[in-house]
C-alpha cells in the first residue's frame, strides 16, 4: 500500500541522490568478481553478482556502497564500452550463434547474428569480427553483438596472424598496382650517372626490397668520403596519387614473425625501386666526408640524384665472417674487397665517435621465429647483431645526420625524429637522486640539456649496471616525430631525420620530396600534423601487432614442446603488485609469475613496482633485470599467457 505513495518515492529519491558515486574502469577476474580501478592507487571490490551487467574494461559510474565493513560498488551508469568492434571465435550452441571476445578475462558468450550483407556461413571455431550493439548497464536484456566481417577458419595456420591484424585493422597483404598508368617514371634531367662506381649492398641473405647501396673512397687528407645512394620510389609515386595514399595509410612495411606485409607493391619495393645486383636504378644520393676521428664535416654535405649499379648483394653473415677470418666466403673481387674494409673502417671511427660525443645504448640479442610450410615454429634462435649489421647501422646513422643538417638548413621543416629525454624537472631529479646512490653526481638542470645527458650515460657506461641503467631509461620520455628539429637525446645528436628506408617508411618518402624540392631549386610540399598522428598511430599498432603474434607463437610453440618440466633461465623485466614479469633467455619468451608462486606466505612478500625490488621478510630478493630459474606451470593458448612459477630463491 505504500508503494505509490509520493513522499516515499521522493525520500527514495532523495537518498539515492545522496548515495556516493565513483567513476572508473571495470577490472574482472577469473573468479567472477572485479574492481572497479579509480585511479593508480585507489579501486573498490565488484561482488560476483554486480558483474553480470558489465564487461571487463568498461568505463562507468557506480554506486558506493559499504557491505559487511567493506566498500563495494556497483555499476549504475555505463560511460564508454570497453568492447564496440571487436574480433571473437564463433561457439554454436543448441543452434544458436554466439561470439567469444578474443581479449585476456573475456570469457563471455555473446549472443550474435550475422549482418544482412555478409554471406559467410559461420560455423563452430571460425573467426569473425562483430559489433556490439546491445550492452545490459543499457538496460538491454542481455549483450548482443552483430558480425560484420569474416576472418578465417580455426583450421587455416595463419590464423594467428589474420586474428591479429584484423583486431588491429591492418592489412594483411601487399597493395597491388591496378593499372599500368600508375607506374610511370618521372625522368629528371639533373640525374648524375654514377653506374661506373663500386656500390654494394649488405642485407639478410632473404632480403629483396633493397633501400640502400654506399660507396667510400679515401682521399689524401685520410678523410673518407662516403656517397649513400637511397632508392627512389618517390620517382615511381606521385604525390596524392592512389598508390601514395595507399603508403601514406600504411606508414610502414609491417614486419611480422614469418610474415611481411609490405607497404608498397611488391613490382616496386622487390624490383623497380629495390637495388638489386648489377641493375641501373635511380637513386636519392648523399655525399660526405668523415675524419679520421669520425666527425662529419659539415661543408662536405651534399644531395643530389643520380644512377647507380649496385655491384654486389653482400650478406650480413658472410660478411661477418670475412672480417672475423671465419668461414670460407670471400669477396669475389679486390674492389669489392676494398669497399668492406673502408666501411668498416668507417664503422670503428663513427662508433668511437658516438661513444665519445653522442650516447650508445648497449645491445641486446633479437629472437628469430623458424617455421615450417605449415607456419608452425620448429625453433627460436637467438640472434646477435655482428660486425656488418653495425657497418651498416652506422653509415645510415651519419647519412640521417647528413639529411636532418640539410632539411633544417635549407627549410627549416621535415620529418625529424626527436627525443627530449627527461620528461620534465621533477623526473630529471628523480634520476638525481638515484644516481647519487651509485656515487654518480649529477645536476637535474644539467642533465636536462643534451650534452648533460650525454656526460651522464658515459657515467653509466662505465658503471656497467643494468638495473640502474633500468630505472634511469623508466625515467625517460619515448622518442616520437615533429616537423621541427628537436635534438634526439637518446642518440645523443643535435637533429636527426630518417631518409634512408623510403620502400618501408612512408616519413622517408616525405624527407625525400623534401629533398627533392630543395636539389631543383622547386617549391616544396606542406607538412600536416595529421600525416604526423597517422604515422605515429600506425607505429604503435604494429607494435602491438607484432607482439601480440609473438606471445600467440611463444605460446602453441612451448604448449606443444611439452616446456613444463624444464628449467629456464629468465631475467626479470618489470614487478606488479600482483606479481613479475620475466623474459626467458632462450627464446625471449615473456611469462608471468604470479604473487603466490613467488612466496608461499603472503604476508612475507612484498612487491616495490616503482624501484622494481622483491621483497621477502623485508630483504630485497630480487630486482628488475636480475637472472632467475623458473618452471612454466601453466601456457594459456587462449589469452596467449605464459604463467611460471620461481623455483627456489636463497
Amino acid at each position: 500500500m505504500f508503494q505509490d505513495n509520493p513522499l516515499l518515492v521522493q525520500l527514495k529519491k532523495k537518498l539515492h541522490s545522496k548515495t556516493p558515486r565513483v567513476e572508473g574502469i571495470i577490472k574482472s577476474s577469473e573468479k567472477g568478481f572485479g574492481f572497479l580501478e579509480v585511479d593508480s592507487q585507489n579501486s573498490y571490490f565488484i561482488p560476483p553478482q554486480n558483474m553480470k551487467k558489465v564487461m571487463h574494461g568498461d568505463k562507468v559510474i557506480a554506486l558506493l556502497k559499504v557491505e559487511q565493513n567493506r566498500d563495494i560498488v556497483e555499476p549504475e551508469k555505463l560511460i564508454d564500452p570497453f568492447l564496440k568492434k571487436f574480433v571473437g571465435k564463433i561457439k554454436r550452441k543448441e543452434n544458436q550463434l554466439f561470439i567469444v571476445p578474443d581479449y585476456p578475462l573475456f570469457k563471455y558468450l555473446i549472443k550474435c547474428s550475422k549482418r544482412s550483407n555478409l554471406l559467410h556461413n559461420f560455423k563452430h571455431g571460425d573467426w569473425a569480427v562483430a559489433k556490439l550493439i546491445q550492452h545490459k548497464l543499457k538496460g538491454d536484456q542481455f549483450f548482443f553483438a552483430e558480425l560484420i566481417d569474416f576472418i578465417t577458419t580455426e583450421q587455416d595456420n595463419l590464423y594467428p596472424w589474420l586474428v591479429t591484424l584484423s583486431a588491429y585493422n591492418l592489412e594483411k597483404k601487399a597493395p597491388l598496382i591496378l593499372q599500368n598508368q600508375e607506374i610511370i617514371f618521372n625522368k629528371i634531367s639533373l640525374r648524375k650517372d654514377l653506374t661506373h662506381l663500386d656500390f654494394i649492398t649488405i642485407d639478410s641473405i632473404q632480403t629483396q626490397d633493397i633501400d640502400d647501396a654506399i660507396y667510400i673512397e679515401k682521399t689524401g687528407t685520410e678523410e673518407l668520403t662516403i656517397i649513400v645512394a637511397i632508392a627512389d620510389p618517390s620517382s615511381y609515386i606521385m604525390h596524392n596519387s592512389r598508390l601514395d595514399c595507399i603508403a601514406r595509410e600504411r606508414s610502414f612495411t609491417n614486419y611480422l614473425p614469418g610474415l611481411t606485409i609490405p607497404m608498397l607493391p611488391d613490382e616496386l619495393s622487390e624490383n623497380l625501386c629495390s637495388l638489386l645486383p648489377n641493375s641501373i636504378r635511380p637513386a636519392v644520393l648523399c655525399q660526405f666526408n668523415v675524419s679520421c676521428s669520425g666527425t662529419i664535416i659539415d661543408d662536405s654535405i651534399s644531395f643530389f640524384l643520380g644512377w647507380i649499379k649496385s655491384k654486389a648483394k653482400l650478406v650480413y653473415e658472410e660478411v661477418s665472417d670475412w672480417l672475423e677470418k671465419l668461414g670460407t666466403w670471400k669477396p669475389f673481387s679486390q674492389s669489392i674487397s676494398n669497399q668492406i674494409n673502408l666501411l668498416h673502417e668507417l664503422c670503428m671511427i663513427r662508433t668511437s665517435w658516438r661513444k665519445n660525443n653522442a650516447v650508445i645504448f648497449k645491445e641486446k640479442p633479437e629472437y628469430k621465429f623458424c617455421f615450417n610450410e605449415n607456419y608452425s615454429v620448429v625453433n627460436i634462435l637467438i640472434e646477435n647483431r655482428r660486425i656488418a649489421n653495425r657497418m651498416i647501422e652506422e653509415a645510415m646513422i651519419a647519412a640521417n645526420i647528413c639529411a636532418a643538417k640539410f632539411l633544417n638548413k635549407h627549410l627549416g621543416y621535415g620529418i625529424y625524429n626527436i627525443h627530449k629525454g627527461f620528461i620534465d624537472l621533477i623526473h630529471a631529479e628523480h634520476a638525481v637522486s638515484i644516481l647519487s646512490k651509485f656515487n654518480i653526481e649529477c645536476n637535474a638542470k644539467e642533465i636536462m640539456t643534451l650534452s648533460g645527458f650525454c656526460a651522464m650515460h658515459r657515467k653509466l657506461d662505465i658503471l656497467s649496471n643494468s638495473y640502474l641503467d633500468m630505472r634511469i631509461r623508466k625515467l625517460q620520455s619515448f622518442g616520437e616525430i615533429n616537423i621541427c628539429s628537436y635534438p634526439h637525446f637518446s642518440l645523443g645528436l643535435e637533429q636527426y631525420a630518417t631518409w634512408t628506408s623510403p620502400i618501408r617508411k612512408y616519413s622517408d618518402i616525405i624527407n625525400h620530396r623534401l629533398l627533392k624540392s630543395i636539389i631543383q631549386g622547386e617549391k616544396s610540399i606542406k607538412l600536416e600534423n595529421d600525416i604526423l598522428i597517422n604515422i605515429n598511430d600506425k607505429k604503435r599498432k604494429y607494435r602491438l601487432a607484432q607482439r601480440n603474434i609473438e606471445d600467440w607463437l611463444y605460446s602453441l610453440y612451448l604448449n606443444k614442446n611439452n616446456c613444463n618440466t624444464t628449467q629456464f633461465s629468465a631475467e626479470i623485466i618489470d614487478v606488479f603488485k600482483s606479481g613479475i614479469r620475466a623474459k626467458l633467455l632462450i627464446n625471449g619468451a615473456n611469462v608471468f609469475i604470479p604473487a603466490y608462486l613467488l612466496h608461499v606466505v603472503k604476508e612475507e612478500l612484498f612487491l616495490d613496482k616503482e624501484n622494481g625490488l622483491i621483497y621477502i621478510k623485508n630483504i630485497v630478493i630480487y630486482k628488475i633485470t636480475d637472472v632467475i630459474e623458473v618452471n612454466l606451470v601453466d601456457i594459456k593458448i587462449s589469452n596467449r599467457n605464459i604463467i611460471a612459477k620461481l623455483i627456489t630463491y636463497n
